[in-house]
């Protein structure tokens, strides 16, 4: 096991003007034995970055070490890590017991006893022992995940790298497998990055989430910190399922208005502007209130556009009644309350679970506020971020 060090790291494709930049001066520790996952968009660098620490690309600049060592002139084999890949990469001639043994053949000096004593034993904490014999064009896709996630393990060491190991799997397998990885690090503790684009494995997986956009860093933290506090627009609309509703508009004399609605900013709102006369509010689906009749001054007349029934909740889609509003937004309500396409309702938004972001550049200015047991859990790594601003 060992700690990953990533500093000032880039990488770029081709050369000159034409040059791509694919990873732009990233920076991060890793400890050991933590499970760190890389999550972004498409083309976000996420993978390129795993690659650089496997030695599968040469960065362009900065250092990265495992442990106490840089690695920058060291080859993948002489890394000491073990690569989990999106297509599984078995070789379709071997069987099961030949792919997981072909890595210590050709990394150990263990005798063959000694390795199938490994082998088989990673087999049964993975439960494919009895698969040894078979062939991969024999097994599912999920038992094919298993091999190659026995193959990495069988291997002991220092450092997992599993790039989209799910991402071939359905829906319930993928949910199953989820829990197998989480389990399986938990026992073996150790280091493992996992790149995703999917912020459901991200929430679900991660102890610190690594969030990245055309290649920049954009934000560290665990996936509760990601969620509650981001850091700026890009991540808050990215961390959670359905995204932050954000509504642009203009700030004047402490109100926001946007093409739907006005919004009464609270005193500590306004504190945070710092004299911005535009700003972007940010709401969670689930933090927006639905009535059937309102007098809150904050609250606005909505039609119901779409109603997605997801079991225990439903997603409504609503369009300000406004006509010069044109956009739609979501909110998440109790799936038992009866609610149809065309009803028109009160939204009200509570100014406690409120973000504001600077309209030009994205970054956080206001913060929602949380209960006192989040904000005291949370509060320990929040200045390792850089976000000062306060919660209503």
């Amino acid at each position: 096991m060992a700690r990953i060090t990533i500093d000032n790291v880039t990488k770029r494709f081709g050369e000159d003007s034409n040059a791509v930049v694919a990873v732009d001066d990233v920076s991060l520790e890793i400890a050991d034995g933590e499970f760190v996952v890389f999550v972004g968009p498409s083309g976000s660098g996420k993978s390129t970055l795993m690659r650089t620490v496997a030695g599968l690309e040469q960065q362009s600049e900065g250092d990265i070490a495992i442990g106490d060592t840089i690695v920058n002139d060291l080859g993948p084999r002489a890394r000491d890590i073990a690569m989990v890949f999106q297509n599984y990469a078995l070789y379709p001639n071997m069987t099961v017991k030949e792919n997981m043994s072909f890595g210590l053949k050709m990394s150990t000096d263990l005798d063959s006893q000694e390795i199938e004593q490994q082998v088989e034993s990673t087999a049964q904490m993975m439960d494919i022992d009895s698969l040894l014999d078979d062939r991969p064009g024999e097994l599912s896709g999920g038992q094919q995940q298993r091999v190659a996630l026995g193959r990495a393990i069988v291997r002991d060491p220092n450092v997992f790298l599993m790039d989209e190991p799910l991402s071939n799997l359905d829906a319930k397998l993928r949910t199953t497998m989820r829990t197998e990885i989480n389990r399986l690090q938990n026992e073996l503790g150790v280091t493992t990055l996992y790149v995703t684009h999917d912020q459901t494995e991200a929430m679900t997986m991660g102890d610190r989430l690594v969030v990245l956009n055309y290649g920049e860093l954009q934000q560290v933290g665990t996936p509760l910190e990601c969620f509650y506090r981001p850091t700026n627009q890009f991540v808050a609309g990215f961390i959670g399922s359905p995204s932050m509703n954000f509504f642009e508009g203009q700030i004047e004399n402490g109100t926001f208005a946007s093409d739907g609605f006005t919004y009464e900013l609270s005193k500590r709102m306004q504190s945070n502007l710092d004299g911005r006369d535009k700003a972007t509010l940010g709401a969670r689906p689930e933090d927006i209130d639905l009535f059937e009749d309102s007098d809150d001054t904050n609250g606005f007349e909505v039609v119901v556009d779409v109603v997605e029934p997801m079991g225990s909740i439903s997603y409504v889609y609503l369009q300000p009644v406004n006509q010069d509003c044109k956009e739609t937004f979501v909110v998440e309500v109790d799936g038992q309350r009866p609610i149809t396409e065309g009803q028109r309702l009160n939204a009200h938004l509570p100014p406690a679970d409120i973000h504001l972001f600077d309209a030009t550049s994205g970054e956080t200015i206001h913060q929602r506020k949380l209960n006192e047991d989040a904000e005291e859990a949370l509060s320990q790594r929040i200045p390792d971020h850089d976000v000062s601003a306060e919660a209503d």
